[in-house]
């Protein structure tokens, strides 16, 4: 063990006031676990510098873990369980020595364990506790083969229900766990995207294997690899039960399904196309429980929330939604749509493809190769009486201009664009060949939206931000005094990502005789945000750091997706 006035004296050294020294032993005792081990839970250093005092005071050796890869036979010379409640990770056996990586050296009782376990000797080395994390998801993901990820399944009935088609019923298989393998494996994949609360389930064939990976609040994550001798018999039934042609491999496809789980009715998106290697699929889970009725129910701030329910209110006019793609413009339109949703409203959209059935609302898909486009779409729309109108995305001159006289012409429609900020949809729009005047008559309302990750609420803990940080941002002491940041500090529930769901921001341009002006004139993009700005638009930016101060979501979240302005 580390002499106790030595460790002390680091940390004094390192900036940890006395107290504070005297506490983390206290809870280090009480736990009956190591100082070192309380030092990286609470994250009170870098976890490097801990590493490097650790390596200097033991004399143990630390180990970059970059392009490390052990065999399968060395991961399983001790149990997964054991690896994952111990933190410790086997790497390398030569003969009777086995190299475990830690970043606990003081757990002489667990090394005494996997010397019984193994019959070898241990070798240690040290690692930082997060990069171990990242190893394990990583080394385990590889290494799981099909065996393992039937066996994790739920033992329990799902009710696939066919094809989604235009104007046709959904035929109902049901699939058991206890039906051919290939069936079961389908079911599998479906149900853990399902519980692991991911937006799209990828299918990528290589060479050798194929994997599977999930994106969970925007970032994908690998679940499960494995040779390819499954990827055939896995794609084909995908396709079956999306009703596409199974025989047709060098075309892309799109088809949709449905799955009930329990009370819940999830539909899939499926798109195939064919790579090098075999056809990749990917699969957007589209679970309509996502939708909400009321502006109040999405998410939003005070502020964007007010806008919005202020320019939906209009009897018509036009309201686009812009952001990158997967941002939650659709989840936003159809939750307006459905608030909107009454016996007295003759609500219609036209979309490509139609992301959620919803029950009163005439829905129309686009087909391209039938001549029915969004401008054909739109134009026949509008002859069926429709009081509110969604556009689902205005992609060139002919769909601009319709959906503008639309507007003009005593209907409310709703619509996305592609920009950066609610401003920029003014001069898009300016780009595609609609005339300034039109613009300016016609646009209530742009909102500009984000997702931002949230904290993940089981491992969330304060943490503290160098004021120098704050100040780059142009943030007063007397700002910065009143923020509590905090930050996830990753546990089981979410997968050590210290992050647990998503929460939108929004930036909403209403438009008033003064920005009609600039519209008219023609001004950039930056004129109009700046004059909106003064007119007390709350920014991206704005909006993300409120949430920042309020410990919903991290700074480093705020500044990956929003820019200063």
């Amino acid at each position: 063990m580390i002499d106790k006035k030595l460790l002390r004296d680091w940390m004094i050294g390192a900036g940890l006031p006395e107290a504070e020294c005297e506490r983390v032993e206290q809870v280090a005792q009480k736990h009956g676990g190591s100082v070192a081990q309380v030092l990286f839970e609470e994250k009170l250093f870098p976890e490097e510098e801990v590493i490097d005092f650790l390596g200097t005071v033991t004399g143990i050796p630390s180990l970059n873990l970059h392009g490390v890869q052990p065999g399968v036979e060395v991961l399983q010379m001790l149990p997964r369980k054991f690896i994952e409640l111990h933190k410790i990770l086997p790497v390398a056996c030569i003969g009777k020595l086995l190299t475990v990586v830690t970043s606990d050296p003081f757990k002489l009782r667990t090394f005494d364990d996997i010397k019984r376990i193994t019959e070898c000797d241990v070798n240690l080395v040290l690692v930082a506790p997060s990069k171990i994390a990242e190893a394990m998801d990583q080394y385990f993901a590889d290494g799981k083969n099909f065996s393992e990820f039937i066996e994790e399944a739920e033992d329990e009935t799902v009710e696939l229900v066919g094809a989604l088609e235009a104007g046709g019923d959904a035929s109902s298989v049901e699939v058991g766990v206890d039906d051919a393998p290939v069936i079961k494996m389908v079911n599998t994949v479906l149900e853990k995207a399902i519980r692991s609360r991911a937006s799209d389930i990828h299918l990528e064939p290589y060479e050798k294997e194929f994997r599977i990976r999930y994106r969970i609040d925007g970032v994908l994550k690998e679940a499960f690899s494995h040779s390819l001798d499954f990827y055939a018999a896995l794609v084909a039934r995908t396709k079956i039960i999306s009703q596409l042609d199974i025989t047709e491999k060098r075309v892309p496809q799109d088809g949709r399904f449905r799955l009930e789980l329990k009370d819940r009715q999830i539909d899939f998106r499926v798109s195939v196309l064919p790579t090098y290697f075999g056809e990749k699929m990917v699969l957007r889970v589209l679970d309509r429980s996502g939708i909400k009725s009321g502006l109040d129910k999405l998410g939003f701030t005070d502020i964007p929330t007010r806008a919005l329910s202020e320019a939906i209110k209009r009897p018509y006019g036009m309201v686009l939604v812009t952001g990158p793609t997967g941002s939650g413009k659709s989840t936003t339109l159809y939750s307006i749509m459905n608030s909107l949703n009454t016996p007295q409203k003759n609500l219609m959209t036209v979309e490509d493809p139609v992301e959620y059935q919803v029950e009163g609302i005439t829905q129309t898909q686009v087909q391209p190769e039938i001549g029915l486009t969004f401008a054909s779409g739109l134009r026949a729309l509008l002859r069926q009486s429709p009081d509110i109108v969604l556009v689902g995305e205005i992609r060139d001159t002919e769909t601009a201009d319709i959906a503008v006289k639309a507007a003009l012409t005593g209907h409310l429609v709703f619509s996305t664009l592609h920009t950066n900020s609610a401003a920029g949809a003014m001069t898009r729009l300016m780009d595609m060949g609609v005339e300034p005047f039109l613009i300016a008559s016609s646009v209530v309302c742009v909102a500009a939206q984000r997702l931002l990750r949230r904290i993940c609420p089981e491992c969330k803990a304060p943490m503290t931000i160098p004021p120098e940080v704050y100040k780059r941002f142009k943030i007063t002491e007397d700002e910065f005094g009143k923020i509590n940041p905090y930050k996830g500090k990753g546990c089981a529930k979410c997968n050590n990502t210290g992050y647990f769901g998503r929460v939108a921001i929004s930036e909403v341009l209403l438009v008033d005789p003064e920005i009609r002006g600039l519209v008219i004139q023609k001004k950039s993009s930056n004129v109009i945000h700046q004059v909106a700005v003064e007119k007390g638009m709350e920014t991206l930016f704005e909006n993300a750091m409120g949430l920042f101060s309020a410990g919903v979501t991290t700074l480093e979240e705020v500044l990956r997706v929003t820019t200063k302005g």
